[in-house]
């Protein structure tokens, strides 16, 4: 399946939310399971938006959503700034919401709602995979 491209604007978080929704409707995942998968998607391309393309304009986010076997595969490809997955730390959710860090959760709730979550580098650009299994 072609990618789709949305432009890598905080005003294109709706259109890619019922992008998601509606695939992951059409293959008869529970209203709960759309939700996350619509969340963890939200948040994957806010942090795209916001960090992977600080400094950037008219970039976009190729978005792909399939549907294999018993799982709904999501990847967003961006062209912009890389990281180490591997070096963001789990935040403490425990500690009081005045005394934590600002920021940090993205990945962390990308994990939670997720059943799988990757991202690697690539020639092609950053690649970041969000797969939900169905129940």
């Amino acid at each position: 399946m072609a990618a789709i491209k949305f432009p890598a604007k905080f005003e294109s978080l709706d259109e890619i939310r019922d992008y998601v929704g509606k695939k992951a409707r059409a293959e008869k995942f529970t209203d709960r399971a759309v939700y996350s998968i619509q969340l963890a998607t939200d948040e994957a391309a806010s942090n795209i938006i916001e960090h992977a393309y600080v400094g950037y304009t008219n970039a976009s986010i190729e978005l792909t959503c399939v549907f294999k076997k018993d799982r709904l595969i999501i990847t967003l490809l961006d062209h912009g700034k890389s990281f180490d997955i591997s070096k963001v730390e789990t935040p403490d959710i425990t500690t009081d919401l005045s005394n934590r860090k600002i920021g940090g959760l993205g990945i962390y709730l990308m994990r939670k709602l997720m059943d799988e979550v990757h991202y690697e580098v690539t020639k092609n650009g950053n690649v970041l995979t969000l797969i939900k299994l169905k129940d």
